[in-house]
């Protein structure tokens, strides 16, 4: 695989049952980048380390006089450097190119697995955990994988030059064959607290980066209530514990430099006080001692290989055990799916809960916790974070469709939908059956104040169609992005909407004119529309009324607020005070039900009221 042919046409199946496991499966699969690495690299450090044999062999040859030999010497000599050029180019440049197909490989895998999970995947990881693992842990894991090659020909290349010390100088060959495994295992031991401090490095930038993703979201919301210097004091505390973190880290490894340095030159001390006295005796030349010396100079560059992959791992391996946690998040069911892929049609019925959304109807959904609502709203799209019965589309559970067919098929709108940058143009191009289009998406939702504000806000637009919208609409308000993303959800026009609270941050008056709007848009299709706002209610052709988990009663909105307490308590949000006087006298002896009912017949003539406006 080479950097051109990115992206991968299939990352493959990660083994992500633990850091190491994901780490071997990496570097399985780059079997061809890592031999073309070993390779070069092989020529690049036996060019090397072939040096000092030609200086070594070029200074004998001027003691002998021997003019031959020095122009043999020489030749070999520039032999080393052209293959020592070549090497370390394309050592450099397969090395690269391991690392980015390994970083590419994984981004796609977390892609892939963000899109399978949806909105799941932040109940299950944080954010900031997914930013650092798409981010800095992709460039940690991808350092290792392309780092392991360059080590592995550094490490044959340490053997092949002792063997062949021995060979050419048995005396002094036993010393370096001796020396360099010490060097090699010396700082073993040092490993394990420096690999712990990293990974509290790991833990506490993981943690910071978390913080400041969190604050950056809701930077709008700080400065609104004043929160802004106490969440940077947050911000500073937790930069500040990754500073003092890192410095540990880096006095540790530090240390293991300073070895890797001190332990190699006494070996040189040790190499030239034994070769001397061979020397003095006669038994070695001079150029042998040359060579001798030089060669474990030498070495000492293939060594440091063995700090650096130590290093690569050390930090790689707290970043894989993070990445193979997100990728084995799995979806409750089968994304492949056991049914064909043909979209279902029919009513949308949760078994779990009772609720029934019949075919071509507008359903509103009322549910005393918000966030229970979330969690029902996400099981009606066959995506749910947690198991259980599937909900039936025309009779079919959408656990049993492919993944993309049940998405086809119910499309889910977040109660904070998420805008991505571009223009508007860009936004509203999402998959879509056609028989919807932008102009009347965007007329449904009641945009016309906003692509005014976006036209206006982009100078160099003619159209407000290639208005820009700044990341996750920051530059709009709340119910301006809330409008753009229900016109998104109508372009797709799929077979079932899910809408969870689609205007809860625009004026009663907007949220009249977008009840009437989505009902004549949708006017064939399944709606459901999770809310208490008793404009959307209203105009409901059918209201459910959820209590504990389970459907407590039906009907109109009119009917339910007549007929059940617990309803009228969410919708009309009354205190338990007013609901236990309900059903009591005023101390006259008036029965208080009657000021209830006029307090719901005010209700009614401010809804009509509203509407007409």
């Amino acid at each position: 695989m080479q950097i051109q042919d990115l992206p991968y046409t299939d990352p493959g199946v990660p083994d992500a049952r633990s850091g190491p496991r994901f780490l071997w499966w990496l570097f399985r699969n780059q079997w061809g980048g890592q031999l073309t690495s070993l390779a070069w690299g092989m020529l690049h450090f036996l060019s090397v380390s072939a040096l000092p044999f030609c200086v070594g062999l070029a200074v004998q040859a001027v003691v002998d006089r021997s003019g031959a030999r020095l122009a043999l010497a020489g030749g070999l000599l520039a032999l080393a450097c052209v293959g020592n050029a070549l090497g370390d180019t394309f050592l450099h440049r397969s090395a690269v190119t391991n690392w980015i197909t390994a970083a590419a490989r994984i981004q796609q895998l977390l892609a892939r697995r963000t899109a399978t999970l949806g909105s799941a995947l932040t109940r299950r990881v944080a954010a900031g955990e997914v930013v650092a693992v798409s981010t800095g842990d992709v460039e940690k894991i991808g350092w290792f994988v392309e780092a392991v090659s360059r080590f592995t020909a550094a490490a044959l290349t340490i053997v092949l030059v002792c063997v062949g010390l021995l060979v050419y100088e048995p005396a002094l060959g036993v010393v370096v064959t001796v020396g360099l495994p010490v060097l090699a295992l010396a700082v073993l031991p040092l490993l394990p607290r420096a690999t712990r401090r990293a990974d509290v490095q790991r833990e506490k930038a993981g943690r910071a980066t978390e913080l400041a993703s969190d604050t950056v979201a809701g930077l709008r919301v700080l400065r609104g209530i004043g929160g802004e210097e106490l969440f940077l004091d947050r911000y500073r505390h937790a930069s500040q514990e990754v500073r003092h973190a890192a410095v540990r880290s880096a006095r540790m490894w530090s240390l293991i430099s300073a070895i890797q340095v001190l332990l190699p030159g006494l070996l040189l001390i040790a190499v030239v006080w034994h070769g001397v006295h061979l020397a003095r005796d006669g038994r070695i030349g001079v150029g042998e001692l040359v060579t001798v010396y030089s060669s474990v100079m030498i070495l000492t560059y293939p060594l440091r290989h063995f700090e650096e992959i130590a290093m690569a791992y050390s930090f790689s391996r707290p970043s894989a055990t993070r990445a193979a946690r997100v990728l084995s998040l799995e979806r409750a069911t089968d994304t492949a799916g056991s049914r064909a892929a043909d979209v279902p049609a029919g009513d949308l019925y949760d078994p779990a809960t009772g609720l029934l959304a019949p075919t071509g109807r507008l359903t509103a959904v009322v549910c005393g916790d918000p966030d229970a609502a979330g969690r029902l709203a996400e099981r009606l799209g066959g995506h749910p974070a947690q198991t259980g019965t599937s909900v039936l589309l025309g009779g079919i559970p959408l656990d049993e469709l492919p993944l993309d067919s049940a998405r086809t098929a119910v499309l889910v709108q977040d109660k904070d939908p998420v805008l991505l940058s571009g223009t508007l143009r860009d936004l509203l191009d999402v998959p879509a059956s056609g028989a919807v289009g932008a102009e009347e998406a965007l007329a449904a939702a009641q945009c016309e104040d906003v692509l005014a504000a976006l036209a206006q806000g982009s100078y160099d637009a003619k159209d407000p169609m290639d208005a820009r919208i700044t990341e996750r609409g920051r530059s709009l308000s709340g119910g301006q992005r809330q409008r753009l993303a229900l016109a998104r959800s109508l372009i797709t026009d799929p077979e079932v909407l899910v809408l969870d609270e689609p205007t809860s941050a625009v004026d009663s008056h907007t949220e009249a004119r977008i009840a009437r709007g989505v009902r004549s848009l949708r006017e064939d299709r399944t709606t459901v529309v999770f809310t208490s706002s008793p404009l959307l209610l209203d105009s409901a052709d059918r209201v459910v009324f959820l209590h504990d988990d389970e459907v407590a009663a039906v009907g109109t909105h009119h009917d339910l607020l007549h007929s059940d307490p617990r309803y009228r308590a969410v919708v009309t949000r009354e205190t338990e005070d007013e609901t236990e006087t309900r059903t009591g006298t005023t101390a006259g002896g008036v029965p208080e039900g009657g000021g209830a009912l006029r307090r719901l017949e005010e209700l009614e003539e401010l809804e009509e009221i509203e509407e007409t406006a």
